[in-house]
Order: structure tokens, then C-alpha cells, then sequence
């Protein structure tokens, strides 16, 4: 049910909205091709809500003073 999975359903309202509607795909190689561009947009440039407007990949890098230390 929709209500049930609120995550996947604003995943595919987004997908829809900003792939889905406004592409044509000719062959299936063309679609796994410009869908997983997209993909990669989504999880690494494109600015989320949850994080402040920021993109998710700046998150996912620990500078060097910030790792724990070992001892």
C-alpha cells in the first residue's frame, strides 16, 4: 500500500516526475543507459531535503582530522 511506504513512494513520484515523463526511450539499452545516469545524479549531485539542500556524496567523505584514532 502506498500510505504503508512513504520513502519508495516519493522515490518513484520523483523518478516519474523528473525522468520517467519526460524521456522517450527507443530501446531498452537506451533506457538502462539514460535511467542510470539519472541514478547517479539522484545519489550523488542532486540536492536532498533531508540533508539541508546538499548533495548526498559531499556526506559520505570523512576528512582526515575527523577519523577516529587508532591506538
Amino acid at each position: 500500500s502506498p500510505w504503508e511506504n512513504g520513502y519508495v513512494e516519493s522515490f518513484n513520484a520523483r523518478l516519474r516526475d523528473e525522468l520517467l515523463n519526460r524521456e522517450l526511450f527507443y530501446s531498452l539499452r537506451e533506457a538502462q543507459i539514460i535511467i542510470e545516469s539519472w541514478r547517479k545524479h539522484y545519489n550523488t549531485k542532486r540536492p536532498h531535503s533531508a540533508l539541508g539542500y546538499r548533495p548526498p556524496a559531499p556526506e559520505t567523505v570523512v576528512s582526515m582530522d575527523q577519523r577516529p584514532v587508532m591506538h
